[in-house]
């Protein structure tokens, strides 16, 4: 690598992020953070609704200048309203107001063939996310949220393998089933799983209301921050659209309780063989260190860790060795993951992958 002068990609590759919420600012800063020299991926713009204030733009910048859970911007942020953009850490992000993702001339800002980020959630099957190629200057976009349909569910690093290079729109599937696919299938290769249940212990999300208020769904609309909260989790059987050999074998249920960010997966599993703690614990420790898996699996053998020491985890999952519960062929595993920050990172890898951006990696 020293002395080399080829580049990842001929042209740097435009990324505009849809939707400017708890996903779209941390993809923000892992974007800004990797520009580099501007040779890769090239965060151009962000689009939103126009808000009510009339100080919107900084009221946009400030939000990603700070942060209650990830702290403060690791750089300078200065807004310039003159171009309707936000400079930050030399990278000039434009601020496009849209109300819808098919009324957006993105040329005329000088974004060509852009990769969209689409962070809403709004639009979730092929259909509704085709609208966004009905802009000008768009190629591809990415949904960070689980895919309905046939849109293909990828999780970086377990099944990247079925993107194509003429697949236009993808889903990056949800957090929580990026945390659990990662130890599923390091776990399935290994000692075979007969069937297993997921419990999700998650942190609150801005689904949910500061108080008791009406509310949709069942239970969410009782105070986040007051209650743990029973509610439906999509995550185990959305793994099937992942790991196809894993439908029909997982069940799964969510606790929503009142922490802000990390959040912990229970892997109640059934395995086709008898094993031990220790051998489970060997195996992760060696997929964490050591195997294809080590970007989306993390190993902690502390007895103090606690959530907060998780914020700001670039991986998928954290195995918590000191939790691990076999018996005979009934193994539980604990597993914590940064729901926001974590979950960025995994949606990043495959943006560079749609993007053809692959890095020579050493030792390979």
């Amino acid at each position: 690598l020293i002395g080399a002068k080829g580049k990842p990609l001929d042209q740097p590759q435009d990324v505009v992020l849809y939707g400017f919420g708890r996903i779209g600012r941390l993809m923000a800063r892992i974007l800004i953070d990797k520009t580099d020299g501007g040779d890769c991926l090239r965060l151009r713009a962000i689009v939103v609704r126009k808000g009510k204030a009339p100080n919107d733009l900084v009221k946009r910048a400030s939000l990603l200048r700070r942060d209650s859970v990830h702290g403060a911007f690791d750089g300078t942020i200065r807004v310039d309203e003159e171009r309707q953009s936000f400079v930050a850490n030399g990278n000039e992000v434009k601020v496009i107001y849209a109300d819808g993702p098919d009324t957006i001339d993105y040329t005329q800002y000088g974004i060509n063939d852009a990769i969209i980020v689409d962070n809403t959630g709004v639009w979730r099957d092929e259909e509704g996310l085709s609208l966004h190629l009905k802009s000008k200057g768009v190629s591809k976009v990415i949904l960070t949220a689980p895919g309905k349909g046939d849109l293909k569910n990828v999780v970086a690093g377990i099944n990247s393998d079925i993107i194509q290079p003429s697949d236009r729109i993808i889903s990056a599937a949800s957090c929580t089933t990026n945390a659990i696919a990662p130890p599923l299938k390091a776990m399935d290769d290994e000692f075979g799983i007969v069937a297993g249940h997921v419990e999700t212990v998650h942190a609150f999300t801005n689904d949910q209301n500061l108080i008791d208020n009406y509310h949709k769904a069942s239970r969410r609309g009782r105070s986040a921050p007051l209650n743990m909260v029973i509610t439906e989790t999509g995550a185990a059987k959305a793994v099937g659209k992942v790991l196809p050999q894993f439908v029909g074998k997982l069940t799964g249920n969510a606790i929503r309780v009142p922490t802000p960010n990390v959040s912990m997966a229970i892997l109640n599993l059934t395995l086709a063989k008898d094993t031990t703690s220790e051998e489970v614990n060997e195996f992760m420790r060696n997929q964490a260190l050591h195997s294809p898996l080590r970007k989306q699996i993390d190993y902690s053998n502390s007895p103090e860790v606690v959530s907060s020491d998780f914020v700001g985890s670039r991986h998928a999952c954290i195995f918590d060795a000191q939790a691990t519960i076999v018996n005979g062929k009934q193994a539980v595993l604990y597993l914590w993951y940064d729901n926001e920050f974590g979950y960025s990172c995994q949606v990043h890898r495959i943006v560079e992958q749609m993007a053809g951006i692959h890095y020579a990696v050493y030792p390979k």
